[in-house]
């Protein structure tokens, strides 16, 4: 099969691409905007960029309206945000936590989570996720959106800070 995106020429009933590189890792991101209020959204479009130093990525698209999301407004104006694994476990409240966009609403507090204290950064990490990564943003990379008035911000974070559940970790040093 060949298929050109922007013709959509695939010809079967869901996008093919989303599923080209998988698993995805399910970011869930949280931040706290510049008036003290959590905010805790998932993003699927996620990844590590590089590990000298170590930096990750996040990528939403604007919302319906062609505003900015709260992730992406809080962790540029802060200047922190942490990646907090998403497991299967745990995807009801990340579920939950999609569907919140009130910005005055607290998504950890909201879905019952609970809010563990950062050590580098001011945004909590979510306790239940097994890793969390504490990230200073470095940079916004705005990319253009197949829909009009809308546009992709691939949001770019040093790792400054890493936390493993030990019970993760396997008696020869590696994750599990």
């Amino acid at each position: 099969m060949f298929y050109e995106p922007e013709k959509n020429d695939h010809g079967l009933p869901f996008n093919p691409f989303k599923s080209c590189i998988a698993p995805r890792p399910i970011a869930w991101i949280s931040t706290v905007s510049p008036d003290g209020i959590v905010n805790l959204a998932p993003f699927s479009q996620s990844n590590i960029l590089c590990w000298d130093p170590p930096y990750v990525m996040f990528s939403p698209q604007t919302r319906r309206d062609g505003r900015r999301g709260d992730s992406v407004y809080n962790a540029e104006t802060t200047g922190e945000f942490v990646w907090n694994m998403a497991t299967y476990a745990l995807r009801e409240a990340m579920l939950e936590t999609s569907m919140i966009e009130d910005p005055e609403v607290d998504e950890m507090t909201a879905t019952g989570l609970t809010a563990a204290p950062s050590r580098l950064v001011a945004p909590p990490r979510v306790f239940e996720s097994p890793i969390n990564l504490e990230c200073k943003h470095h940079q916004t990379i705005v990319l253009p959106n197949g829909t009009h008035g809308q546009f992709n911000s691939v949001v770019i974070g040093r790792v400054v800070g890493i936390h493993i559940k030990d019970e993760f970790i396997t008696p020869e040093g590696k994750l599990d």
